[in-house]
């Protein structure tokens, strides 16, 4: 079957086929919110699997399914991506035991573990290619052509990788043996369904047959392009992103990285046009087969790790843009993913839960209609399933009557409609204003305060406020805690990093109920 007639044959599908109430995520209308449940720096600060422990009951009450853990086996790199000893499950994250802990919480709470299996490339225990735990000991297990000389496997059926053996999928040994180990070891100690790295490096068939034979609760693969990426062309990655995904026949989602390049595109240089296709559906993979698409702001690879800067940092979305990303994502058809540092070291988790709140109070799935009513330089609007209407970018949009504002913060409004609840329960909507806020060329203005959410008085708040209609006074809604008293200041801060704060003593706030509104005013 071809690509074309695939995709139109599952879009076909999918009308006709509701999806069981057990049902795995890529058997129908998935309502699975997943967290990448580590980040580039996890493994250096020891003891990583007990955090994850430590926060299975969070990932519930946060509304997550599914969490993506690192790879769990012995490694030759701290980070697990260059596996030495598959069976043994000692790693930089934790021991065994440690695992296994973490592993029995999550699943109590009934969130899904995602094991992260790097089956593309192995290294030796002591030198090249002596492979142990499983033993492989001829050197036809590494695909010809490998930087190690010896290799005397078939050619590659993927991209080649330099830092450690291409395996040779080919030889029955290879996939036995990892068949061995998916089912065994990793299943045994709790894992639930995988996350394949670096499958550009061997053919999806390979993958569909690992898929078939173990029978994960779900399969998500990375298949990132290697060449630049077109955000006027993104057809370019989905074809490829897509056509892989063809080749497992649709047993496994793909990361959305045709989406990931089109948000960075577009919060970066302000052209919210490019997130609309030219057929009217968005402009990512998603736009083509949502079921099979999961989609992320930043990960492990692509954007920093506890703060903006540093970890591996390749190819971020913008850091004070980052909600905006989260907005669309979690609005959005696909299966979404949040990341860790975004959510539990960056402040950003009360804003991140409440879309989630939404997205499940809505029923928004991951193969829910969008209605693209906006897509131009500063503004995107849309509706999804006629129940969830968002907004991100800095010029003024509302949906009009009929809608309740359900979240906002800078530059991203999402509002419900009236059959549709907001978040009950943990926030209520404060429009912050500061007046008199004159400034000079290179300030902007910013609210900060006493809470998490304000960036607990740092200088370097994130919260700024906008000027759209009546300078020099300032404005701007978040998500704060219901019911709480808050202190907060405004604060004028250039691109040195000067600061130049509100005089006097600090303002407060009483926040209403959950749900509720409520306005505060400062001036400088």
């Amino acid at each position: 079957m071809t690509l074309k007639t695939r995709l139109l044959a599952a879009s076909v599908a999918s009308l006709f086929a509701a999806a069981p109430a057990a049902a795995k995520p890529l058997d129908g209308a998935s309502t699975d919110v997943m967290i990448q449940g580590f980040h580039w720096n996890s493994a250096s600060a020891g003891g990583w699997w007990n955090t994850v422990k430590n926060n299975a009951a969070t990932l519930k009450s946060a509304g997550f399914t599914m969490v993506w853990l690192p790879p769990p086996s012995d490694a030759a790199a701290i980070q697990g991506y260059l596996p030495r000893q598959l069976n043994v499950l000692n790693s930089s994250y934790g021991t065994e035991a440690e695992l296994t802990a973490a592993l029995a919480a999550l699943n109590a709470q009934g969130v899904k573990p995602i094991a992260d299996i790097v089956v593309n490339h192995r290294v030796g225990t002591a030198n090249w290619a002596d492979f142990t735990n499983p033993t492989w000991g001829g050197c036809n297990t590494v695909a010809k052509g490998d930087e190690w000389a010896t290799a005397c496997g078939n050619p590659d059926s993927g991209e080649g990788y330099a830092a450690a053996r291409d395996l040779d999928h080919s030889q029955a040994i290879v996939r036995s043996d990892l068949k061995t180990w998916m089912n065994s070891r990793l299943k045994g100690v709790g894992f639930a369904g995988w996350r394949f790295d670096f499958v550009k490096g061997f053919a999806g068939s390979y993958v569909k047959e690992y898929v078939t034979d173990t029978s994960p609760w779900f399969c998500v693969g990375e298949h990132w392009p290697t060449n630049y990426f077109d955000a006027n062309n993104p057809d370019n990655w989905k074809s490829q992103i897509i056509g892989w995904v063809d080749q497992t026949t649709g047993t496994c989602a793909a990361f959305d990285f045709a989406t990931k390049g089109l948000l960075n595109d577009v919060l970066t240089n302000n052209n919210y046009a490019r997130l609309k296709a030219s057929d009217g559906k968005p402009a990512g993979t998603i736009g083509w087969w949502p079921s099979r698409s999961v989609t992320f702001v930043d990960n492990h690879d692509t954007g920093p790790s506890e703060a903006c800067g540093n970890g591996q940092n390749h190819w971020p979305v913008p850091c004070t843009k980052v909600m905006q990303g989260y907005a669309y994502i979690l609005t959005h058809p696909g299966i979404p993913t949040v990341y860790w540092p975004h959510y539990f070291n960056w402040g950003l988790g009360t804003s991140i839960k409440d879309l989630i709140t939404i997205r499940k109070n809505a029923g928004l799935t991951s193969e829910s209609p969008v209605t693209i009513l906006r897509a131009e330089a500063g503004l995107y609007a849309a509706t999804i399933a006629g129940k969830v209407a968002v907004k991100i970018g800095a010029t003024a949009w509302s949906p009009g009557t009929g809608w309740t504002l359900a979240a906002s913060g800078t530059d991203y409004s999402v509002w419900t409609t009236g059959t549709t609840p907001p978040p009950t329960g943990t926030t209520a909507n404060v429009e912050f204003v500061c007046n008199n806020g004159t400034t000079v060329m290179g300030q902007n203005v910013y609210v900060t305060g006493s809470i998490t959410e304000l960036s607990n008085w740092s200088g370097t708040a994130t919260n700024k406020l906008l000027s759209p209609t009546a300078y020099p006074t300032w404005r701007a809604t978040y998500a704060m805690p219901a019911n709480t008293s808050i202190q907060w200041k405004c604060v004028k801060r250039d691109g040195a990093g000067n600061l130049v704060w509100q005089g006097g003593g600090n303002n407060t706030v009483n926040t209403p109920a959950a749900g509720g509104s409520i306005t505060a005013t400062a001036s400088f």
